[in-house]
């Protein structure tokens, strides 16, 4: 009898040593996998931030609410990129030249074959060239996926939340406000539920939002990401 009861003794002894440990390394363990999960999906964020600002800089400064639109965007789009080739001196900006009338010049030249001008000014060697370059292959790494843009990480098929609003500034110039995101729940998923209500809770009363995002349709802040 005395034996059973030591065994008994023993086994709780255990049971407390493990749930004081997990009770220990739960909040640790979740806050590592938490930061690598953000990690990702902050990555992706930027991403979209780094598409959305290409679409609008070609697209009469509206950026799209459509992940299809932005996709196709970053597949097929070309985007113009200046060579340039010399700088004006001191005396040619004395003289009045400007990049724009120096580049008239040249163009003028090279339309009728005479260079006199170009010879006059000293622009021989003044070159200002726009190449057209895919999207894809300017603003990410070779072998990205564009079919990536939509999907949050670790969302088991989850697309973030993407939206927009055209808005008028007290100056009477239009302009468009970009919100993409997604909440704690989507790319948390399957990690303590307990601590994923807690991290809720702390942002609810903070008034802010449960999650990462970038931008807002509340107010123009540079379509800035909530951790920065």
């Amino acid at each position: 009898m005395k034996t059973v009861f030591n065994v008994i003794l023993g086994l709780c002894a255990l049971a407390l040593i493990y749930i004081c440990y997990a009770s220990i390394m739960g909040p640790i363990n979740f806050e590592e996998a938490k930061k690598h999960r953000e990690k990702a999906v902050i990555a992706r964020l930027m991403d979209i931030r780094k598409a959305q600002m290409e679409y609008r800089a070609l697209n009469n400064q509206q950026y799209t609410a459509s992940f299809d639109s932005l996709i196709d965007f970053v597949k097929n789009q070309k985007m113009p990129f200046v060579f340039k080739q010399g700088q004006l001196n001191d005396k040619q900006l004395e003289d009045g030249l400007t990049e724009k009338k120096a580049i008239n010049i040249i163009n003028k030249a090279k339309k009728t074959g005479k260079y006199d001008e170009v010879k006059k000014f000293g622009l021989e060697d003044f070159k200002r060239d726009t190449l057209w370059v895919a999207v894809l292959d300017t603003i990410f790494p070779k072998g990205f996926n564009p079919d990536s843009l939509r999907y949050v990480p670790f969302g088991n098929g989850a697309q973030f939340e993407m939206a927009i609003r055209n808005d008028t500034a007290k100056s009477g110039a239009p302009f468009c406000l970009l919100e993409a995101k997604t909440p704690y729940e989507v790319y948390l998923n399957g990690l303590d539920q307990q601590e994923i209500a807690n991290l809720k809770d702390v942002q609810t009363k903070l008034g802010k939002y449960s999650g990462l995002m970038i931008g807002s349709l509340e107010t123009a802040n540079n379509n800035a990401g909530n951790w920065e």
